[in-house]
């Protein structure tokens, strides 16, 4: 099993008042003789008509003394694991969850381009709270 990130917990939280249904903790997919662990898997209804919109969720804490390096970690496992999800279960979404100290990030110009680029869906989260703050780029609610 892999090991939690410090923020595991507070996000799992945050999605579930957020009206999620945490469905995998974690969510694993053999590959090869390997096995890949995305920290939670949620899904929720989005209306009668429209289905279920199904998340897998990577959990990062960001609390080494660079950002940057943080980012440039969690970069390398979301590209990975979605490169992966598209392939195993592509109907599901691949989503980042980032604390509020993190979010300045996407904001500059090298978040930005991921956003766009990586075709990246970030949750921001607040960790006192335990809520989710905001998505980027929003998501469909219902």
């Amino acid at each position: 099993m892999p090991r939690r990130d410090v923020y595991h917990a507070s996000v799992k939280k945050a999605l579930e008042l957020d009206g999620w249904e945490i469905t995998h903790d974690p969510l694993s997919y053999r590959i090869d003789n390997d096995q890949i662990f995305i920290d939670l898997g949620a899904e929720r209804v989005i209306g009668a008509q429209k289905g279920t919109l199904k998340i897998a969720v990577e959990v990062k804490s960001f609390l080494s003394p660079s950002p940057l390096t943080d980012l440039q970690e969690a970069i390398g496992q979301f590209v990975l694991y979605k490169e992966f999800l598209e392939e195993l279960e592509p109907s599901r979404i691949m989503v980042l969850a980032v604390p509020e100290s993190a979010a300045p990030l996407f904001e500059q110009r090298i978040g930005q381009r991921l956003l766009k680029s990586q075709n990246f869906v970030v949750i921001v989260y607040d960790v006192t709270k335990e809520v989710i703050s905001r998505w980027l780029p929003q998501i469909p609610k219902t």
